[in-house]
């Protein structure tokens, strides 16, 4: 667990912390994590892509992701009075950010390559470069420019571009995990 220290359970780091609230032994842990101090290493690191898929504790943004397009779909396809709320927020997050987030997840697959903030920026950016391109190649098809083909543009990219990403993130695993067993 620790880089110099040897190897020690998370477990038994969090009881050498005994005596102090919950939330300070989470934050003492962050805060090594964020130093370089600690640095956690998981014993059973997934051996396919299927199983890092199935693994919220890797694949989590990928369910994130899939759920607000999946809301969104659900919120266009009815066009209840109630929803439309719902479908604004959702449609803005589906149009201005969720394109170019997939696209940093796909091209930085480390999460340690770039800050929260940094990622957040690029995701906002790359979205506003990538709607309307696609929006500018629907221009030039039969279908055109109306709800029906963005959305369903949006989706696609937004679905191939998020499994890229996960495949990347999944090779990354890999490597990390080869290059321990060897050490």
């Amino acid at each position: 667990m620790g880089r110099g220290s040897g190897v020690e359970t998370l477990e038994s780091y969090v009881k050498r912390l005994k005596g102090k609230s919950l939330f300070n032994t989470i934050r003492a842990v962050y805060m090594q994590i964020a130093r370089g101090v600690l640095e956690l290493e998981d014993p059973s690191p997934p051996k396919s892509f299927t199983e890092y898929m199935l693994r919220p504790d890797y694949s989590l943004w990928l369910y994130t992701v899939t759920a607000l397009l999946l809301a969104t779909l659900l919120c266009i396809a009815i066009p209840v009075k109630v929803l439309e709320p719902f479908r604004w927020f959702l449609g803005t997050l589906f149009t201005l950010f969720i394109p170019g987030y997939v696209t940093v997840e796909a091209l930085y697959p480390d999460e340690n390559s770039l800050k929260p903030l940094e990622r957040v920026a690029l995701s906002i950016g790359l979205s506003l470069a990538i709607t309307p391109l696609l929006g500018l190649l629907l221009n030039y098809t039969p279908w055109g420019i109306r709800l029906g083909p963005v959305t369903t543009a949006l989706s696609l990219y937004t679905t191939i571009v998020m499994i890229i990403a996960s495949y990347r993130k999944y090779e990354l695993v890999r490597l990390v995990s080869r290059a321990r067993k060897k050490l």
